[in-house]
């Protein structure tokens, strides 16, 4: 891959040394996370990144700050980024999430990954002979922990987005609309997770 070696923030210039400036103010005094560093190689990536964080991952919006960084955190599992798994674990667990909350939110994200392999597979073998039958693959994981349903069909949606599961995406939007989720919500959800993949795919290019 690249092997892009952070841009530490004591020689950063211009536009890059801005960005950092504006991300302390968001983050704090503290050495910024390195994947921020890293990505000082690339001044508009950078700029884009800090952007849509700020908006869709760390700040309130249409969702919560812990449902974002809930959000967040199985997109990092996703992407097999453990560098934005510990930031993101982390967040988690100063915003009030447990660490036996982590592995149910670890649970649900990946028991998606039977639903939308078997009804991908549905779709795209060209033949119906497939509908009607059972699934017959076991998910109490979906009830059987301590997430309320709107925090797990959150997450439902954004990895059957992320796995493009068309069958699946379309179906969680429909269960989260029962449940009250808006429209606006679901959006945001997506662009939390479309954010936070594209900086895990970033840090993986660049390593």
């Amino acid at each position: 891959m690249l092997k892009l070696q952070p841009v530490p923030e004591n020689s950063a210039d211009g536009k890059v040394s801005q960005t950092y400036e504006r991300l302390h103010d968001l983050l704090g005094p503290d050495p910024l996370p390195e994947p921020f560093l890293i990505m000082g190689n690339v001044e508009a990536f950078l700029r884009d990144y800090y952007m849509n964080f700020k908006k869709f991952v760390y700040s309130a919006g249409k969702l919560d700050e812990k449902s974002k960084a809930a959000i967040a955190l199985v997109t990092a599992i996703h992407a097999h980024s453990e560098v934005w798994f510990q930031y993101f674990r982390q967040r988690c667990l100063d915003l009030g999430w447990e660490e036996s909350q982590l592995a149910e939110l670890a649970a649900i994200s990946t028991t998606n990954y039977m639903y939308n392999t078997f009804f991908k597979f549905r779709e795209l073998s060209g033949t119906d002979k497939f509908e009607g039958l059972a699934v017959g693959l076991r998910a109490h994981t979906f009830h059987g922990t301590s997430l309320d349903d709107k925090m797990v069909e959150l997450i439902n949606l954004v990895i059957s987005d992320l796995n493009a599961c068309k069958p699946c995406v379309s179906g969680h939007v429909a269960k989260a609309e029962n449940l009250g989720l808006s429209s606006e919500e679901m959006l945001e959800a997506i662009q939390c997770a479309a954010t936070v993949y594209a900086g895990a795919q970033f840090i993986s290019a660049a390593s």
